[in-house]
C-alpha cells in the first residue's frame, strides 16, 4: 500500500498553469492524499479559483486540501515552509505551478523508490519540455568542482539511454521532487535566505547529503515543466540578479563538498538556450 503523500504547490499569478498543475494531480493514479497550495498575493483570480473550484475538485476526488493565502509575495521558500507546516503525508512532494503530469503513476513510481531504498531522502522525476518531441528539460543536476550547475540531459531526446536509468545525483531541482517527512523533521524547512527562489533546492539536497541521505533521479516517472514561468515570468523578480546572488551563497556554503566530488566539468555546464513555450501556445500536453 502506497504511503500517504502531501503535494505542495506555490501559486503566484499564472492561474492557467496552477489549474493545469493541480487538475493533473487529481487525475493521477493515485492522486496525492493532500494538496497544499500557498498563494503569494496573486491578482489574476488565482485565489478565487483556489478557494472555490479547487476546493470542490478536491472534494469530488476525495483528496484533502489546504489553501494558504498571503497578502504579498513572501517568496517561494517562505511559502513552501508555510505549506510544510500543514503537510500531513509520510512523503511530501514539491511541484512548481508550471509543472504538470505526464506519468499518471508518477507518485507511485517515486514513492516506490523511497520505499525500496531507505538511504534515499529525496527522489525526482525526469522533467520534459511540454511540447513535441518532449525532449529532456532536466534529468538530475550536477555541480562542477568550481560550483557551476549542469541540468543533466537538457535538450536531449526523451529516450536517450543515459537518462533512462535511475541513478544517485548531487542535486535535484525542486520544480518536482518527493521527499521523506523524516528528512523534513530532521533538517527543517528551506533556508529563507534564498528567497524569493533559486538554489534553495540545491542547498537542501546538500544539507540532506551532508546528513547522510542520498538523492535519486528516477526516470520511470516523467513530468512536464514549462520552465521559469513561476520566477522568470514574474515582473517583480529580477531573475538574473537573484540567481547570481544565491549562487554565490550556495557556492560559499558547499564548496567544501562539491570541490571534491566527481561532478561535471565546467565545459559541460554551459546552459543550452532552448526557447520556452507558453501554455497558450502549446496547449495541454498529453498525460500517459
Amino acid at each position: 500500500m502506497m504511503r500517504s503523500t502531501s503535494a505542495i504547490v506555490v501559486s503566484y499569478n499564472k492561474r492557467p498553469y496552477t489549474e493545469l498543475c493541480v487538475g493533473g494531480m487529481l487525475r493521477c493514479t493515485p492522486p496525492p492524499a493532500q494538496i497544499v497550495v500557498v498563494d503569494n498575493g496573486s491578482s489574476d483570480g488565482s485565489v478565487e479559483f483556489l478557494k472555490m473550484q479547487f476546493v470542490e475538485q478536491c472534494r469530488n476526488s476525495q483528496a484533502e486540501c489546504a489553501v494558504i493565502t498571503n497578502a504579498e509575495n513572501v517568496g517561494a521558500c517562505t511559502a513552501r515552509n508555510q505549506a510544510l507546516e500543514e503537510a500531513r503525508g509520510e512523503y511530501i512532494a514539491f511541484c512548481d505551478n508550471d509543472v504538470t503530469v505526464r506519468s499518471r503513476d508518477w507518485l507511485a513510481k517515486l514513492s516506490s523508490s523511497l520505499d525500496e531504498m531507505p538511504e534515499v531522502g529525496i527522489v525526482g522525476p525526469k522533467l520534459l519540455f511540454p511540447f513535441a518531441p518532449y525532449d529532456i528539460e532536466c534529468a538530475g543536476v550536477g555541480i562542477s568542482r568550481s560550483g557551476r550547475v549542469q541540468y543533466c540531459g537538457r535538450g536531449q531526446a526523451r529516450d536517450t539511454p543515459e537518462f533512462c536509468q535511475a541513478r544517485k545525483v548531487q542535486c535535484l531541482t525542486s520544480a518536482c521532487w518527493l521527499m521523506r517527512r523524516e528528512l523534513y523533521e530532521q533538517l527543517g524547512g528551506l533556508d529563507e535566505l534564498f528567497n524569493p527562489a533559486q538554489f534553495e533546492d540545491f542547498d537542501y539536497c546538500y544539507r540532506a547529503r551532508e546528513a547522510g541521505w542520498e538523492v535519486l533521479y528516477q526516470p520511470a516517472a516523467e513530468m512536464y515543466h514549462f520552465e521559469n514561468v513561476t520566477t522568470d515570468g514574474s515582473r517583480d523578480v529580477n531573475f538574473k540578479y537573484v540567481t547570481m546572488k544565491n549562487w554565490r551563497v550556495f557556492r560559499q556554503r558547499w564548496e567544501h563538498m562539491f570541490s571534491g566530488e566527481d561532478g561535471p566539468a565546467d565545459a559541460e555546464c554551459k546552459w543550452a538556450e532552448i526557447r520556452t513555450r507558453a501554455l497558450e501556445e502549446v496547449g495541454e500536453p498529453p498525460m500517459k
